[in-house]
């Protein structure tokens, strides 16, 4: 009986396998017919089946899996069930738990939904499974400047700045302060080296989980994950005894941005000295340092100084009344951000930031430094007036004519009674200053003896200089007998004082305002840009329209607009039927549609989307006396939005398409050649796509600055801590925003073309190419700055590095610099990826 027993066993587990099998089969089927139907969550229900019940088909349906996949992942997020969206991927990651791809396309809708620190570790995952997966490695290079900033890696390198904490820190704990907390800890530095110095109980903070757990890979590294308490909490929910099991001694931090307050050192240590610190050392009375709650840094004192900087004012105000025949004077006010936060209830950052040892220009101070104002970290009441304290004025003596342009802030940290940082612009820094550009006056020219007035208060964590105005010298107020520089003196005085102000914030009722980012003001400013336009869109409307009304154009900057504009104003009434149609798709805002109006019969078409934009388009058109049907905002007219390049009519195609090609960074616009595609299938025959085509330059160089830019050298400027492996996994290889007019470097080589991205030929495109570079000057290569010349046809070109240019450029920054000697060949291997342009060395 026993083998017959066996037998009936071997029958049955036969008849399982035979049913698994056809399981298996009718599923793949069923999955098979669904895909051909667009069914895709049907199709990935039977996908998911038959991988459950035959893994050995994992190989075969891998490509058609990872297809469903994605496609039911889209129809799910337009659908917002994103709940569902995320089990999909799970199920998947658990099936393929090292599919690059899916962890890529996982990361990709997170980062979509802005979970950005868990997209870059799908990111981070894929490069790590694939590291020539080229999609996965550009997502991750976005996402890694979000989540470490760049400031990390210069601060890390600053040696002088890490050697003066470690000094602070241990002269603390050697006198006595034997438990620390470190607020906002980022890599863990400060805290190592509170443990270094002795201390007995280290307590770390950090928010970000990105550098949560960097830190914890740090302090582990460095063998103190014992000793040091990591919490990924922000220090306002750290309690005790939960999290730490009594009050500290010492709270270490270096929560502070430009303008000192911006990263939310007064709210955090109102807090740690409400809830985790001990008692502030009492007065006159001689008690150990471990009895007592002290902060380093201790103080510190804000300076500011008046200048004159033209890349300022180009980016902040408009500086020409008219742009490519088309008059902007008086019809509309444009801000940058930085005027709008002066009067808004929004937390809105009320300062940019700059280095302004290396801005492009340089700049001119037009008074002396003044304080502005001191804080002390190590008293309680002084933090808790601060948000409360009424705003009040402050006076800087010009000491130089010019233009006025920004107020420049910095300030000096006092660690403690021998240690200090200074972030001014004269020292060797790795902070930039704070700028409060200087916007809305009728008159920016101060001379000797004049005063530029402010008024200054701390409000929603920041420090707001605002309402900046000069006073005449002929006014006649004397501030030189001021013992207190920050009071203008009685309210009379100070009226007679006003009633001589030559200059004004306040604005014409009558007159529009419009806000707008500061790289977009850059661009108005940009004449060169709108003048080369105007010339190549002439050229092409003239070539499709000989015979109508266009004589009258201006092609090269000479012609007759007077005629110009009484044959439009003749045929405003009616849309030509022969009008020829200009797509404006370039991002933010842009005044190229009405310039096209302007050249004749032109219907043109503005992608702006902002309503505050769109206003401001009309009313610089009814000012321009331009007939209002001949602008329309193109979004309106779309049913889906995604879809933006679309036939202007059923019967009609576009004469002009303008695509923004290169970001205000020195990149590549995303899918611009896939843009350009569809672009060519809806032009009329001789219609153009703007820019033509796009030729990028580069050249080698030797920058010490680039190389301390994009990562942490060593473990010398960390004082023998080892971080540098760690944080440079979040490394870029390239630099962006970056001004190749003072940026300090050598060039070691001659400009060179690296490559021909062609919107109207692809034909003419090459996806990789090796360029020969000659060595004209010895040292070491340690980067490949890029620019572009951007030709809207054979004749009108752009030069991004142009200082002129509201471009700034971007550089490849090399893992380990290459030594060259005058003579020496160097080949670059030069591909372009998805609008990605990569460029090595080949060896």
């Amino acid at each position: 009986m026993p083998n017959s027993n066996a037998k009936l066993h071997s029958n049955h587990r036969g008849g399982r396998e035979v049913s698994r099998r056809e399981l298996v089969s009718r599923s793949l089927q069923s999955a098979q017919h669904c895909l051909e139907n667009q069914d895709f969550g049907t199709a990935y229900a039977h996908y998911l089946l038959v991988l459950n019940l035959a893994p050995e088909l994992k190989t075969t349906v891998k490509e058609t899996f990872q297809f469903t996949l994605f496609k039911w992942a889209e129809e799910l997020d337009s659908l917002a069930r994103i709940q569902d969206l995320f089990n999909c991927y799970e199920q998947a990651l658990e099936l393929y738990p090292n599919d690059e791809v899916i962890c890529n396309s996982m990361g990709e809708h997170l980062f979509r939904m802005g979970f950005r620190d868990e997209a870059a570790g799908y990111f981070h995952r894929a490069v790590k499974l694939n590291p020539d997966f080229a999609d996965a490695r550009e997502n991750f290079y976005r996402v890694a400047n979000w989540l470490v900033e760049r400031w990390h890696f210069i601060m890390l390198n600053d040696a002088k700045r890490n050697l003066t904490y470690l000094r602070a820190i241990e002269s603390a704990v050697r006198s006595g302060s034997r438990s620390v907390l470190d607020i906002g800890t980022g890599t863990g530095i400060l805290s190592m080296f509170a443990k270094k110095a002795g201390a007995s109980s280290v307590y770390a903070c950090e928010l970000s989980k990105t550098m949560y757990e960097l830190a914890r890979d740090v302090v582990a590294a460095n063998n103190m994950e014992r000793e040091i308490k990591l919490l990924h909490l922000k220090s306002l929910d750290i309690e005790i005894p939960e999290h730490i099991p009594e009050r500290v001694s010492l709270v270490v931090t270096e929560t502070v941005d430009a303008g000192l307050f911006g990263e939310g050192i007064v709210e955090s240590l109102i807090h740690a000295w409400e809830h985790l610190l001990l008692q502030p050392e009492p007065k006159n009375q001689d008690i150990s340092a471990g009895d007592y709650g002290r902060v380093i840094p201790a103080s510190a004192t804000i300076f500011g100084m008046a200048v004159e900087c033209k890349e300022i004012r180009r980016h902040h105000r408009l500086g020409m009344q008219e742009v490519a025949g088309v008059c902007l004077s008086n019809s509309v006010q444009f801000f940058s951000p930085t005027y709008a936060a002066a009067g808004s209830e929004e937390t809105v950052e009320p300062y940019t930031t700059e280095k302004l040892s290396r801005i492009p220009g340089g700049y001119r101070a037009l008074t002396e430094p003044c304080q502005v104002m001191t804080v002390d970290f190590n008293n309680l009441q002084e933090l808790k007036s601060l948000a409360t304290r009424k705003p009040w004025k402050l006076n800087l003596p010009v000491t130089e004519g010019g233009t006025l342009d920004a107020v420049v802030v910095w300030f000096v940290l006092q660690l403690d009674d021998e240690h200090s940082l200074s972030t001014s612009p004269s020292e060797e820094t790795c902070w930039e200053q704070a700028v409060y550009p200087v916007q809305g006056l009728l008159d920016y020219s101060v001379k000797t003896g004049d005063t530029v007035m402010m008024e200054v208060c701390c409000q929603d964590c920041y420090l707001k200089i605002q309402k900046i105005s000069s006073l005449p010298s002929e006014c006649g107020m004397d501030f030189s007998d001021r013992d207190d520089a920050l009071s203008l003196g009685n309210e009379a005085e100070l009226c007679n004082a006003l009633a001589g102000l030559q200059t004004s914030t306040k604005q014409d009722g009558s007159t529009p305002v419009c806000v707008l980012e500061s790289t977009e003001i850059a661009l108005l400013n940009d004449v060169a840009y709108h003048e080369c336009f105007k010339a190549a869109m002439s050229k092409v409307l003239l070539s499709l329209n000989p015979c109508k009304d266009l004589h009258s154009m201006d092609v090269d900057g000479h012609g007759s607009g007077i005629n110009l504009q009484e044959d439009q104003n003749k045929s405003s009434l009616d849309v030509d039927p022969d009008a020829l149609y200009v797509l404006d798709v370039s991002e933010g805002f842009s005044i190229l549609p009405i310039i096209a109006g302007k050249l004749g019969p032109v219907k043109a078409y503005s992608s702006v989307e902002k309503e505050q934009h769109q206003a401001a388009l009309h009313v610089i058109a009814e000012a321009n006396n331009f007939p209002k049907e001949t602008l329309e905002f193109w979004l309106s007219h779309l049913e889906e939005e995604s879809v933006v390049l679309q036939r202007p009519k059923s019967d009609k195609l576009w004469s002009i398409i303008i695509l923004d090609v290169i970001e205000t960074s020195g990149l590549i616009q995303q899918e611009v050649m896939e843009k350009a595609a569809i672009s060519r299938c809806l032009l009329h025959s001789g219609g153009k796509i703007f820019p033509q085509y796009v030729l990028v330059y580069g050249m080698l160089v030797e920058s010490e600055s680039l190389l301390l830019e994009s990562a942490v050298q060593g473990t010398e400027p960390t004082l023998g801590f080892n971080i540098a492996p760690f944080i440079n996994q979040f490394k870029v290889p390239v630099r962006v925003y970056l001004d190749l007019s003072t940026l300090p470097c050598i060039p070691l080589s001659k400009p060179a073309e690296l490559l021909r991205l062609d919107l109207m030929n692809p034909l003419l495109n090459c996806p990789s190419r090796e360029v020969k570079i000659q060595i004209c000057k010895s040292g070491q290569v340690t980067a490949i700055p890029f620019w572009y010349h951007i030709h809207l046809d054979e004749n009108h070109s752009l030069n991004t590095s142009d200082e002129s240019s509201h471009w700034k450029q971007a550089a490849v920054v090399l893992d380990e610099p290459i030594p060259v000697q005058v003579g020496d060949e160097l080949v670059l291997d030069v591909q372009h990826h998805k609008s990605n342009i990569s460029i090595t060395v080949k060896r």
